[in-house]
């Protein structure tokens, strides 16, 4: 096991893996930046160095400091978080190279997984369907106006490197295709410094599943259920819930079965989520691996029990996942919600619900700032019930007595889709908000 793993990350996840490290007895360093001298992970961490300004680009974002100050303060392991650099290959190269473990999968898998041209013709190879797309990226326009005649319209056109719902527009008709092919390609070379695209046929209002996977070094991988990210603004994910109200059993043992051949087949270790639409026909397409924890990972957590972050831990250290699949169980509904600010500035006052089955993740306490350089969520509020219908009434319930003064947010909007009828129903696609709100 690990003496000390340092944290490449910010916020409630660079919490969320602190706790976790210090229940297995391990040490932790915290980076942070000019702007978090006084942020929760900062003060929690056993120690904390600074590696630069408040821009991203110069703190989190920057290689060299990270690992200059991994190596100056004896960690042996690095935990990337979500976000930052925790899917770039690079990083996780270098963090091998300078004699520190990168807790997630190897750099190798990063790179297959994150070319989103390269890890489609991977799951065609393993025979794990695919939304019908171009056969091979795109960088000009001329280009792109071939895979799309080759598609058909409408087509959705993504950054061969990109993630987080950025550099992708969705295009209905010919006449459409140079703005939503340059805009998009604008938006990727300014996300990911990269201007490859590829596109593929767009499936509307499907919805949006994925499938949490654990892989160990030894060649163990098993899938610990779905979970249901179908509400979103923007490609940006709002609600996810465990395991999905959509989904029949015997569909749910195919895709998983199918999430898990897919790991396989990129040869994957560590926690990782297998994504994929699912349409109004119950046909499901494979549209990417995401290569590292997920926000949304604690309501796994809550229906299967399961610490998602020291699984991380416990895999990095090479030990065997002694989990079956035969063994995983879930048990009730789970719910989260992201609380995300629509301003900077400082939090005033904060009060966060409690109960039984209420679990609130944030970095968030009274007096402290609320930047404008990072990701806006201040908490996510995660709920448990033995059903969907009690899970429900608790986020319901929870977020009536949440109070978050000094800053914007988004908590109205938030109380309003749980009690939209379409969403009690449980029926929402990835069309919800742009149709309902």
């Amino acid at each position: 096991m690990f003496n000390k793993v340092l944290i490449a990350n910010r916020g409630e996840i660079a919490v969320r893996v602190i706790r976790a490290c210090r229940e297995l007895g391990i040490g932790t360093v915290a980076v942070y930046s000019e702007a978090d001298s006084e942020a929760l992970h900062t003060l929690l961490a056993d120690e904390a160095i600074c590696i630069g300004p408040a821009k991203s680009q110069d703190s989190y974002l920057n290689m060299e400091r990270i690992l200059s100050a991994a190596v100056a303060m004896g960690a042996d392991a690095i935990h990337p978080g979500f976000g930052f650099l925790s899917e770039n290959a690079r990083f996780a190269e270098l963090c091998g190279l300078c004699g520190m473990k990168f807790i997630g999968p190897d750099s190798r898998v990063i790179a297959k997984m994150g070319d989103k041209a390269e890890a489609r013709n991977t799951m065609i190879r393993a025979g794990v369907p695919v939304v019908p797309g171009g056969k091979e990226p795109v960088r000009t326009l001329e280009e792109a106006r071939a895979s799309a005649e080759e598609v058909g319209y409408p087509v959705m056109i993504k950054a061969a490197l990109g993630g987080g719902g950025k550099g992708m527009r969705t295009v209905w008709k010919p006449e459409e295709l140079e703005a939503g092919f340059l805009n998009a390609q604008r938006e990727a070379v300014k996300g990911f410094s990269d201007d490859t695209m590829y596109l593929e046929r767009y499936v509307e209002n499907p919805r949006h599943i994925e499938f949490q996977i654990l892989a160990d070094e030894h060649g163990n991988v098993i899938h610990l259920g779905e979970r249901d990210c179908s509400v979103q603004r923007t490609h940006q994910k709002l609600i996810e819930e465990a395991p999905s109200a959509a989904i029949p059993e015997a569909l749910r043992r195919e895709m998983g079965e199918t999430a898990v051949r897919a790991a396989k087949a990129a040869g994957y270790t560590n926690a990782g989520t297998v994504e994929f639409l699912l349409d109004r026909e119950n046909r499901y397409y494979f549209i990417e691996m995401n290569t590292r924890i997920q926000v949304e990972h604690p309501v796994t957590e809550a229906v299967t029990g399961i610490d998602l972050v020291k699984a991380q831990i416990h895999i990095a250290a090479g030990e065997v996942l002694e989990l079956s699949q035969e063994e995983v169980r879930i048990s009730g509904h789970a719910i989260e919600c992201r609380i995300n600010a629509r301003m900077a500035g400082k939090l005033t006052n904060l009060l966060v619900p409690g109960g039984m089955g209420i679990r609130v993740d944030s970095a968030m306490y009274n007096g402290c700032a609320v930047p404008p350089y990072y990701d806006a969520m201040l908490l996510k509020l995660i709920v448990h019930g033995e059903d969907r219908a009690e899970a429900l009434k608790k986020i319901q319930c929870a977020l009536g007595e949440l109070v978050i003064e000094g800053v914007e947010t988004n908590l109205e909007e938030q109380y309003e889709i749980f009690t939209h009828p379409v969403y009690e129903a449980g029926a929402v696609d990835t069309g919800f908000m742009e149709r309902c709100f």
